[in-house]
């Protein structure tokens, strides 16, 4: 029998699963499909470093690791839902549900001094950020939109805010003494073992990462950015969002780059609240409030200090005096410095952007704003957008082109490889990469404070990488653009292994290119405003920002993208697009028993494991699956069967209702296969018939809170009962 193995994750998307995989599981039964699933959420990453301390009965396997290990297999078919990528917040809030159901499971040990607490924060640390990705990801990515969602948008686009020539609305970025202005690169002549350490002024050496080993061709990057040119940098963006009177934001990736963002947010919330943390920084400290879990953090724990009120009101002068802050959700006053996880930059700028540059004040009305990105490497790509916008005005998703992505990130390739080799400097002195024979090959002046990190990227996924591109430009018959800076020292390297790379290659008549960023985004913008599309080529960092930035303008969403891992061992990843794992869409559900989150990235890659697995086993029953799922979800969109928006419409659980309804019509009425259409016709006839009376079930139980048991770790008997509400409905896929 045929497998797919269907990942359990977080949040909406899991809770989405309870709905759809009992959906998913029938059909594909009917054509040998067998379907496994692994539980990869933050809780069961939890659950799976601490087996010692739990029962027989509730111990996990670690599934991160068996999939690991199955990546690497060329009969892999996996399908990967968003992952809650854990912030420190995040994670100690997982640990408290865990114990509170019963789990012995340690808390996470902030500051550990003890042998015990060192390993408990090590096991930990595999758990936080992006742990998932980097070892799924044993391929290099292929994003795009599909053409029925591009067609959808064109015929039905989606609101855009207006842009104003005259919008107070800008990027800052330090430019210098930051990861883009400092980086080193080598490229590795031989495999070799290195080692990173750090010498103090007085000769000392200190080990930071040993045995850090690396292949023939292997590009090795280093830099740091300096905490006293953060800290003056960070001081003269909150004066000058003040004096512009636009609101301030700050937008790091504290989840992904999960060592260096969180300090960098740390350092924000200390300047912002600068008088505060220098009368009180000491009792914060001695309190082990950080800032940089954020004022939210800080806010909750201010009660069990003698002196919390004193502190509590002197935050709040501080937020009176300084400029106003964005927030992420005025009507609870939960500001843009809360929670390090809450604004993440490929997320929160695209969002600015499409509302015309702006973000929510503390007063509840859009305004412009002072967007804060410290490191330079990036940010000018989306000064590129706001400056083209307010030149241009909006961008029209009814005739502008499309931007897919090919990104480099196999075998953990460049900055999402660096959070084990990233470190916050405690004393001056110098950071040196060393190889085996004891030579030097990067090294920097650093200060206490300064954050420093190396990233890796291997030359097989930077060859593999050039032929996705290569492969796309040619099936498109697209311009495919390498976003490299030539002035930058990682890039740098990786346009010579281009030109070398691209000679293995037939690219007679293929229009290819290699930009900086900004000139990129430049020459993508105009291309799209002419409704013409251009493939980005990025490395892994870009990679992320751009499958969020050019969806989000084109179609409204980048849950919606279709996402291919073609995995170099042979098998097949496939993602469910972007778009987080949507924590406000959970609250929603326990709150009124209303689920808005989209699935229809989920049928995409459903359609696109299938034919995967078709092409891989001979099976033509799958194919029949994939050819009948993409022409259902093409009448599910041009039918508008995407959840609505408030209650008494259909949600999540009723778009997938009505997918199964068109996905059993096309089966039933398809002509590759009479034993499919035989199997399909009942169901269809029943689901066809019984529509009015499962609608009218599913919103039935709209508008009452809904008991799941659990916000990291539901409980599956409660989850199954709220997410799959019909009796109608069960009743017929359950027993197809």
């Amino acid at each position: 029998m045929s497998k797919i193995i269907y990942t359990h994750t977080d949040e909406a998307p899991l809770l989405a699963t309870y709905s759809f995989l009992p959906i998913v599981a029938s059909f594909a039964a009917k054509a040998g499909i067998e379907l496994e699933t692994r539980d990869i959420s933050l809780a069961g990453r939890i659950l799976a470093q601490f087996p010692e301390r739990l029962t027989e009965e509730q111990r996990i396997g670690d599934a991160l690791s068996e999939l690991g290990e199955l990546a690497h297999d060329p009969a892999a078919n996996i399908i990967k839902l968003p992952n809650v990528s854990a912030s420190v917040p995040q994670l100690e809030a997982a640990i408290a549900e865990l114990q509170a159901l019963g789990f012995d499971v340690p808390d996470y040990p902030g500051n550990p001094e003890t042998d015990e607490e060192r390993d408990f924060a090590a096991r930990y640390d595999k758990v936080k950020g992006s742990a998932v990705n980097p070892v799924l990801r044993q391929g290099n990515s292929d994003r795009r939109a599909p053409a029925s969602v591009k067609a959808y948008a064109k015929a039905h686009p989606h609101s855009m805010g207006a842009w104003s020539a005259d919008s107070k609305t800008n990027v800052a970025t330090m430019g210098h003494d930051d990861f883009f202005s400092n980086e080193k690169s080598v490229v590795i002549p031989a495999d070799d073992t290195l080692r990173i350490e750090h010498v103090g002024q007085d000769g000392s050496v200190t080990v930071l990462k040993s045995d850090l080993k690396v292949l023939a061709g292997e590009v090795v990057d280093s830099t740091f950015m300096s905490a006293k040119a953060l800290d003056a940098f960070l001081a003269e963006q909150v004066e000058r969002a003040k004096a512009e009177g636009v609101l301030f934001s700050v937008h790091l990736k504290a989840t992904m780059m999960k060592v260096s963002d969180p300090i960098l947010f740390g350092h924000v919330v200390k300047t912002f609240f600068k008088p505060v943390f220098e009368k009180y920084g000491a009792d914060l400290a001695a309190a082990e409030l950080s800032p940089n879990d954020g004022l939210g953090a800080i806010y909750a724990g201010l009660d069990a200090l003698p002196n919390g009120a004193e502190i509590k009101a002197a935050f709040d002068a501080a937020l009176n005096e300084g400029p106003a802050l964005a927030m992420v959700n005025s009507d609870k006053g939960i500001t843009n410095l809360h929670v390090p996880s809450d604004v993440i930059v490929d997320a929160s700028m695209p969002a600015m952007i499409r509302i015309g540059g702006h973000m929510w004040g503390p007063d509840g009305k859009e305004a412009d704003t002072l967007a804060v990105i410290p490191d330079s490497s990036y940010a000018g790509i989306y000064q590129a957008v706001i400056d083209d916008c307010k030149a241009n005005g909006a961008l029209d998703p009814a005739t502008m082109g499309t931007v897919p992505n090919v990104g480099l990130m196999a075998q953990a390739a460049e900055e999402y490889g660096s959070h084990n080799k990233t470190f916050e400097i405690s004393a001056p002195g110098t950071v040196r990469i060393v190889n085996s024979a004891g030579e030097s090959l990067t090294e920097h002046e650093v200060e206490a404070g300064d954050v420093w990190r190396a990233c890796q990227t291997k030359d097989a996924a930077i060859r593999d990488w050039v032929k996705l591109a290569v492969t796309r430009a040619r099936l498109s018959s697209t311009p495919a653009v390498f976003w490299l800076d030539a002035g930058r020292a990682h890039d740098a390297n990786l346009i010579a292994k281009i030109e070398k790379h691209l000679g293995e290659h037939d690219t007679e008549g293929l229009e290819l290119h290699v930009m900086a960023p900004a000139e990129a985004t430049l020459f993508s913008l105009a291309r799209i405003r002419q409704g013409l599309d251009t493939i980005s080529v990025t490395g892994n960092v870009l990679r992320d920002y751009n499958t969020d930035l050019f969806p989000i303008l084109e179609v409204g969403t980048s849950a919606k993208m279709l996402s291919i891992v073609p995995l170099m061992a042979g098998g097949g990843l496939f993602e469910t697009g972007a778009g987080g794992s949507a924590p406000k869409h959970v609250q929603q559900l326990v709150q009124e028993n209303y689920l808005r989150w989209d699935s229809l990235g989920e049928f995409f890659a459903l359609a696109a494991s299938f034919e995967h697995l078709a092409q891989t086993t001979d099976n033509a029953k799958a194919q029949v699956l994939a050819d009948t799922l993409d022409r259902a979800t093409g009448t599910f969109l041009d039918e508008d069967r995407s959840p609505g928006r408030k209650l008494g419409t259909i949600d999540n659980r009723g778009s997938h209702f009505y997918l199964a309804l068109y996905w059993a019509q096309e089966l039933a009425k398809q002509t590759e296969d009479a034993e499919l259409a035989a199997a399909f016709a009942p169901l269809a006839e029943k689901l066809t018939a019984d529509e009015k009376t499962i609608v009218e079930e599913l919103i039935a139980v709209q508008g009452s809170p809904a008991d799941i048991g659990g916000y990291y770790r539901p409980d599956a008997e409660k989850t199954t009962a709220v997410m799959r509400p019909s009796a109608t409905f069960n009743q017929a896929i359950d027993t197809l």
